[in-house]
């Protein structure tokens, strides 16, 4: 079944080297008719990865905002820890409804129109916090934000995707990372400092830009084409790679490719189950549920209390914090494209699992006594290296979804990876401060080995993706599955 497409996807990926090759140099190059091709980074496609990057920032305010408000919000609406939990869990739980349709939702609007729709989820979201008197406007607030998070977890990193060449792929995805970990420090410096409804307030500005910004960046070239409209397809590379481009080679392999795609796809949730699928399925929904276990959300919607719970100033702790996750951000991006997916991952990986062991150990020595001058040390080491290794790798699988499934199951690749992600991430979410009060070190050490099983699945299951075409990658995992 699966043979027609692979032979005209790999026919096509050959007679079509010489245009592509031309991308391994900064995208610079001459095509087939002659015409020389500008560079791959145009304006257009610096200002629609901008755009992307705006809903990531979203992303990281809404996870962020909950550490640095916890005592304040508490106090203001007589929340018990119960109600808190409750609070910051429904970003999980909105997660998981937006997860459901975000394969789908994108599929069916587009990545463009999605967007429109979600930041006004967004911008509800934050002012039914900043307004709330009783905490169920709290909590729906907080519901809309997950909804737009359960969405905009996949649909920035697919859209960034499927707009680059693949000499710079790798790069520009890893700036939604990057500005997620913005996102959080932002919420974390600033949170430190004004009132837990200011802050919400403050939190709507990225959502108002990307409206305005949506009128002048095109829609995704590969969901163009697997809708059938070439012209639009054709004009929106045109406005990606400059008007001087020769986008004929590129144009034509995007359109065969997801033409041979539709010659044995009906598109339903069951494609995705196919043979030659489950290794992929496997390698990102692990990923994502392995790292969820590995305690992510424990650390960034409670950093302020595990903080206090060590014995270390919250306002100081979160402001170094937010140092650390922009410097290792910054360094994730310049290094993606140079070392290639695999190597960071696995150090991300295996950095995650020594800083939750550091924490929990931090905790032990605490609860007996036993180095009262170096626990707090420990605690810090520990949590300021989780996040920064969370930042280098929590774009990752999200970019390996967008790489390895073609655009006829990526929708519902997104939506099932989504899902599950969401589940394992509510049930840390909630069950946290129950966990540490039950006990403190020993949450941590559950958390390490659980990433360091993550660390076990990448360096035995995770293929290298750098310097590939999107339809490459594809061809290649359904060559390989015959």
């Amino acid at each position: 079944m699966v043979q027609p497409a692979t032979e005209a996807t790999e026919s096509l990926l050959f007679r079509q080297g010489g245009g592509r090759g031309n991308e391994e140099n900064g995208g610079v190059g001459v095509g087939n008719e002659g015409s020389v091709a500008v560079s791959s980074v145009t304006a257009i496609l610096a200002l629609s990865t901008f755009v992307a990057a705006c809903i990531a920032f979203g992303f990281g305010c809404a996870v962020g905002y909950s550490s640095p408000t916890q005592s304040s919000i508490m106090e203001d609406l007589g929340l018990s820890v119960a109600e808190f939990s409750l609070f910051a869990s429904m970003l999980s739980i909105g997660g998981i409804l937006g997860a459901l349709v975000s394969g789908k939702m994108t599929d069916w609007l587009g990545r463009k129109l999605t967007m429109w729709i979600l930041n006004l989820f967004y911008i509800s979201g934050w002012l039914a916090i900043a307004f709330a008197k009783v905490p169920w406007l709290l909590d729906l607030g907080r519901l809309l934000l997950g909804f737009t998070n359960g969405i905009s977890g996949y649909l920035a990193p697919i859209y960034i995707a499927e707009i680059t060449t693949k000499n710079v792929r790798g790069r520009f995805s890893s700036i939604v990372p990057l500005m997620v970990c913005w996102g959080l420090s932002f919420m974390y410096v600033v949170g430190s400092f004004v009132h837990w409804r200011t802050l919400a307030l403050i939190a709507t500005i990225p959502g108002i830009l990307q409206l305005l910004l949506l009128f002048f960046i095109p829609e995704s070239p590969r969901w163009l084409a697997k809708v059938g409209r070439d012209k639009e397809l054709e004009a929106a590379l045109l406005s990606l790679r400059g008007d001087k481009a020769d986008i004929s080679d590129e144009a034509t392999e995007i359109k065969d490719f997801v033409q041979s795609l539709k010659s044995f796809s009906k598109e339903g949730i069951l494609d995705i189950f196919q043979k030659k699928y489950v290794r992929p399925l496997l390698i990102v929904v692990g990923m994502l549920v392995l790292m969820n276990l590995g305690g992510v959300n424990a650390f960034a919607y409670y950093s302020g209390v595990i903080f206090v719970s060590s014995g270390i100033s919250s306002m100081v702790g979160l402001i170094t914090l937010a140092a650390v996750q922009t410097v290792t951000g910054i360094l994730g991006t310049t290094l993606i494209d140079k070392l290639g997916r695999r190597p960071l991952l696995l150090v991300s990986s295996a950095g995650l699992c020594f800083s939750s062991f550091l924490t929990g150990l931090s905790f032990l020595l605490k609860e007996f006594h036993w180095w009262d001058q170096g626990s707090p040390i420990f605690a810090l080491t520990g949590l300021l290296m989780y996040m920064g290794m969370y930042v280098l790798g929590t774009g990752m699988p999200f970019l390996l979804l967008s790489e390895l499934f073609p655009i006829n199951v990526k929708g519902s690749a997104g939506s099932l990876c989504n899902f599950i992600s969401n589940i394992t991430g509510l049930f840390v979410a909630y069950y946290f401060n129950f966990l540490i009060e039950w006990n403190s070190a020993g949450i941590f050490f559950i958390f390490s080995a659980f990433c360091f099983a993550n660390f076990v699945l990448t360096a035995t299951m995770v293929p290298e993706t750098k310097g590939r075409t999107l339809e490459e990658i594809q061809a290649s995992i359904t060559h390989s599955s015959d």
